[in-house]
């Protein structure tokens, strides 16, 4: 029988373990845990999410939003156990990550052909192997892998917000709305006067930041931050009305004790379908965990709040996919081993599990004997494999599924931008039915 390994159970190894087992491939699925934990992860199920539970827009005319259409269309567990385990989020997929996360462990451990072996590998292993590690692969992995692709790994840090207990929240500051009545009123917004929110910035921006202990000084001169998941501290250093347009943004949104527009607003979203956790959207954060509390609970509503968890900040590695991996996701020298997930480069929950989903069916069509399957660049899923296996790019960074990767229009599309996004949808939408029959 035809076998594959696949090293870790995040996102990817999880999606790419389901494509590969129900193709008739046997799945030796490695994952260190419960034995071994990274700093960011705590919670012994598969899939687990270290930082927000959202998956982000569920509208198909956003380039994400697309890409959980198209993925749900082509049979992925990840987007299977979400909508499973959806919480209200207005016009966004959030879920409740324990369910989640048990859904996708349950999948995974009872299917026939998966075999689940709890054992830190620090070697790539004989034999069609998917490399789906993360961004905090173990130092002795990271450096066999290191000496594999013959190149430096490239660094960045990663931030998570914190979550406060729903029962702490005050609703005589707060209010219940989604921006522009979109969907459930599904988030908890917490309104500043201009006053409020500059007293707030000058706490932020002075606020003391905890020491990153993973890396010597060295390292941390090093220190780039990805402009998708900044800190929120970061952010605010740019400029007093940076998080104005940014995280804190009111616009869409009213107070119905003033009937006017705050000055800004931060949203709460919830974090469990009983709605007792909320986190903090867009405050990924690094201050050390006193800071945390004494400025945050300057926000209108949170001067009580009751912290679940603080914001933590920790690494993330990617490799320099450009030139090194092909649009399978399979290396160039040597197409019997894969990469999937942050680690290729491609950023994000949705993009870590196509991703995987890509490298699963290759490196299940690898070991049946079959050529890899190239998905167009008309789709998000294609775009972003072309993305991380094009050669020509020469600063590569991680990158968010967007529509600006994927492929040009022959002509004008009429509309402006709504107009390209809704061409691009129903474009990419025709291609995904067209293949579905095709790769399963």
């Amino acid at each position: 029988m035809s076998e594959i390994n696949i090293i870790g159970a995040g996102l990817a190894g999880s999606e790419a373990a389901w494509q590969a087992a129900k193709r008739g491939v046997k799945v030796r699925l490695f994952e260190m845990k419960p034995k071994k934990f990274t700093p960011a992860h705590h919670y012994n199920g598969f899939a687990e999410l270290v930082c927000s539970n959202s998956l982000r827009s569920n509208q198909v005319y956003n380039a994400v939003g697309l890409l959980k259409e198209e993925l749900s269309r082509l049979g992925s567990l990840i987007m299977e156990a979400a909508y499973a385990c959806e919480v209200p989020a207005g016009g966004a997929l959030a879920v409740d990550r324990y369910a989640f996360s048990d859904y996708i462990t349950s999948k995974l451990k009872s299917h026939e052909y998966i075999e689940v072996i709890e054992e830190e590998l620090t070697e790539i292993p004989d034999g069609i192997t998917v490399v789906a590690t993360g961004p905090l692969t173990s130092d002795a992995l990271s450096e066999s892998i290191s000496k594999l692709i013959g190149r430096d790994y490239l660094h960045f840090f990663d931030a998570a917000a914190p979550i406060v207990d729903a029962s702490t929240i005050n609703m005589d500051k707060a209010f219940v709305a989604s921006r522009y009545d979109k969907g459930e009123a599904a988030y908890i917004n917490c309104p500043f006067t201009k006053d409020e929110y500059e007293a707030f910035y000058n706490a932020l921006v002075t606020a003391e930041e905890a020491e990153i202990k993973e890396f010597d000084r060295e390292e941390q001169n090093k220190l780039t931050v990805f402009e998708g998941c900044m800190p929120v501290e970061v952010m605010a250093k740019r400029g007093f009305e940076t998080l104005l347009f940014g995280p804190l943004k009111p616009v869409g949104l009213t107070d119905p004790r003033t009937g006017r527009e705050p000055y800004a607003v931060v949203q709460l979203r919830a974090e469990n379908l009983s709605k007792t956790m909320y986190n903090l959207v867009g405050f990924q954060t690094h201050l050390k965990y006193g800071e945390q509390k004494r400025v945050f609970s300057m926000i209108p509503g949170l001067e009580n709040a009751e912290f679940l968890r603080y914001g933590v900040m920790h690494r993330n590695t990617f490799i320099n996919s450009p030139g090194l991996l092909s649009s399978d996701y399979s290396m160039v020298s040597n197409n019997r081993i894969f990469f999937a997930g942050q680690m290729t480069g491609v950023e994000g929950y949705v993009e870590s599990c196509a991703s995987g989903f890509v490298a699963g069916l290759n490196a299940a069509r690898r070991a049946l004997g079959m050529d890899s399957f190239i998905f167009d660049s008309a789709s998000v899923i294609g775009s972003m494999a072309a993305y991380v296996s094009d050669a020509t790019v020469t600063k590569f960074q991680p990158m968010n599924a967007n529509f600006g990767l994927i492929k040009p229009f022959d002509t004008k599309i009429r509309g402006g931008k709504k107009g390209r996004a809704d061409a691009a949808a129903a474009r990419s939408l025709e291609y995904i039915d067209s293949i579905v029959g095709v790769i399963r």
